[in-house]
């Protein structure tokens, strides 16, 4: 099994993985959808293994169903802690999609309680040394403590104030400010199932297809300088 392939209904833009996680929450016609539902936890963790293994020894063979089954609450709770800070950071002006009732302190404590990987030196005697990261417990235990690393980094660290909020109508998502003029995100939502092929045009006429794009926000025009 690898990460190659797999399908996770949340949207993955490139963004740093905490806030990746933070994404796991969208909302389509006005229904709430969370990715991190019953068994859909393993699909993303898988979806972004080849990430983790790049400060890890991870791999998506360890994130079965019944691994991720065991730090499914874990996984949730970081992600709605995450969700809480980064509100606070943004002064997010949404109501909250998680955990309304979470308090900044407990979603710090979170966190940090979450956070216990460290990093070892890995230098083999034909090979050039290296970093990785350790933590307790099983592969997908320490999917969640190095998820929870990278936070720490996040909010302890620059991309702290380029966070933002998407503010587009129906649109959950979270986004670093990485050009002067990025005010929303664009995301082309890919669904899991197949779709219905479309009914033949009629004789005699000229059918041009757009591909299916969720505009869950856009890139303002405004010049650089006059964007938030």
């Amino acid at each position: 099994m690898s990460n190659e392939g797999v399908i996770t209904s949340a949207p993955l833009l490139g963004e740093p993985l905490p806030v990746e996680l933070m994404n796991t929450v969208t909302a389509d016609h006005g229904r709430t959808h969370d990715a991190l539902d019953s068994e859909s936890g393993a699909a993303w963790l898988r979806a972004v293994a080849d990430r983790l293994a790049t400060d890890s020894a991870i791999t998506a063979e360890q994130l079965d169903e019944d691994a991720v089954r065991a730090v499914a609450g874990p996984l949730r709770a970081l992600r709605d802690a995450l969700r809480r800070l980064a509100a606070k950071t943004t002064e997010d002006p949404r109501p909250p999609a998680t955990a309304p009732g979470l308090a900044r302190p407990e979603a710090i404590g979170t966190l940090n309680r979450l956070a216990q990987t460290w990093p070892e030196l890995v230098w083999p005697t034909d090979g050039h040394p290296t970093r990785t990261y350790r933590g307790p417990g099983t592969a997908a235990d320490h999917a969640v403590q190095l998820l929870a690393h990278q936070a720490v980094q996040l909010f302890a660290g620059p991309d702290r104030d380029r966070l933002r909020p998407c503010l587009a109508p129906n649109c959950l998502l979270f986004f670093v400010k990485n050009h002067a003029r990025r005010q929303m995100v664009l995301t082309r939502l890919r669904q899991p199932h197949a779709r219905r092929p479309a009914p033949p045009p009629p004789p005699h006429t000229t059918t041009r297809l757009r591909p299916q794009t969720s505009l869950h926000a856009y890139e303002s025009k405004l010049p650089v300088g006059q964007g938030s």
